[in-house]
């Protein structure tokens, strides 16, 4: 069991831990030094997601209007072609 948390983590449990906290530091140190705080980088991430959702799905939102409001004139257009070709044959 130790032989695969060791695995999972990179290395054992406490020099795994040792690493966390000095990066966790440093990155702490950087951070503050650019007057973020942790709702700051919170608030980023939100915002994020939020405009890639919005990004995403509002471009599908429009691609749907888009086609309805084109298929409202290629559907009748396709259907009376093949009437008319219908009635020819």
């Amino acid at each position: 069991m130790s032989g695969r948390l060791d695995r999972f983590l990179g290395g054992s449990p406490l020099s795994v831990l040792v690493r966390l906290v000095l990066i966790s530091i440093v990155v702490g140190v950087v951070l503050s030094w650019l007057s973020w705080s942790p709702a700051d980088v919170i608030d980023w991430v939100v915002d994020f997601f939020d405009w890639l959702w919005t990004s995403v799905f509002g471009s599908l939102d429009r691609a749907l209007d888009y086609f309805i409001l084109g298929a409202a004139i290629v559907i009748p257009i396709f259907l009376i072609s093949r009437l008319l070709k219908l009635g020819r044959s």
